[in-house]
């Protein structure tokens, strides 16, 4: 009888300790974890929450926030032209720069891939506007470089070019944000750099036994191949266009202008915010804000189906 107890016992016995062991090694993870999930709920989930709550009330910071329902996105649409204006010039910056930009970097890229001397060098002097591109002395630079009196007009006078303030005239301020951003095209650049190093060169030997040129083997391999890539750099460039704030906040010395040509939505975003202290209409907005970008994300990733290829030959 005793025997058999021991042999009942025994295995309860290593199971109630396996139990206590996974609790501990769970316990040592979540303290390990705990920084990262203080900061997630404090400084992300946190101001999320309140943003979602100021979002429907009237919220001025110095005064109590006072409950008024879905009146800031009725105004918004409604009776906030600066509103629409914001998204009319971000709408026109992200479908001109990104494309822009995702042209240029793999172009780049092909051309770092042809097994030039240097290659480490070359990647590091195109990563750098990317690096350096956000900082506010760039912005600064770049105003000044792209004013009536600055260095790219004083090149263009040298030929006999008498070229507009690029800065302060309306018509061209936005592109002057464009060519920033355009500028800043090195991560881009170093993904499709990396994307074209896992194109099996077995692809470009035997379409050239078929007699396929230069062309046709970017058009049929080398785009097909990179698609997974590009699409991976649509997606985050587009999320980044649309956050853009501060080359708009420096350029047009915060005002979003002239004649609001340079009001990008971030920017106006953080006017009604921190300039009119009207805090429940800007979490408002920056919650259209999230539902943009995660519309467009989401359509995107609908498109994938027809365009995006992937080496097992699903979609």
């Amino acid at each position: 009888m005793s025997a058999d107890l021991m042999t009942v016992d025994r295995p309860a016995g290593m199971k109630r300790r396996k139990t206590k062991l996974r609790y501990n090694q769970n316990g040592i993870a979540l303290l390990f974890l705990s920084p990262w999930l203080l900061g997630l709920v404090c400084l992300t989930l946190g101001p999320m929450a309140a943003s979602l709550y100021f979002s429907f009330t009237d919220y001025s910071i110095l005064e109590s926030s006072r409950w008024i329902g879905l009146d800031n996105f009725t105004t918004m649409l409604t009776a906030d032209p600066l509103f629409i204006q914001s998204l009319k010039v971000t709408f026109i910056f992200v479908f001109v720069s990104v494309p822009l930009k995702l042209m240029f970097a793999l172009a780049v890229a092909l051309l770092l891939n042809k097994g030039i001397r240097g290659l480490g060098i070359y990647r590091t002097v195109y990563y750098i506007p990317t690096l350096l591109g956000g900082s506010v002395a760039i912005a600064m630079l770049w105003r000044k470089m792209l004013g009536g009196d600055g260095l790219l007009n004083q090149l263009l006078a040298m030929v006999g070019i008498q070229a507009p303030d690029w800065v302060s005239n309306p018509k061209y301020s936005l592109y002057s944000l464009i060519l920033l951003s355009v500028w800043q095209f090195g991560s881009s650049m170093i993904i499709f750099l990396s994307g074209l190093k896992q194109v099996p060169p077995e692809y470009y030997d035997a379409s050239s036994v078929d007699g396929a040129g230069k062309v046709g083997q970017f058009l049929h391999i080398t785009l097909p191949v990179l698609s997974p890539v590009i699409f991976f750099n649509v997606i985050m460039q587009t999320i980044t266009a649309f956050q853009s704030f501060t080359q708009a906040f420096i350029i047009s010395n915060g005002s979003g202008g002239p004649v609001n040509s340079t009001l990008m939505y971030s920017l106006y975003l953080y006017k009604k915010g921190f300039s009119f202290f009207q805090m429940g209409y800007a979490s408002a907005m920056a919650w259209v804000l999230v539902l943009l970008i995660g519309l467009f994300t989401l359509l995107l990733f609908g498109s994938s189906k027809l365009w995006v290829h992937y080496e097992d030959g699903g979609k």
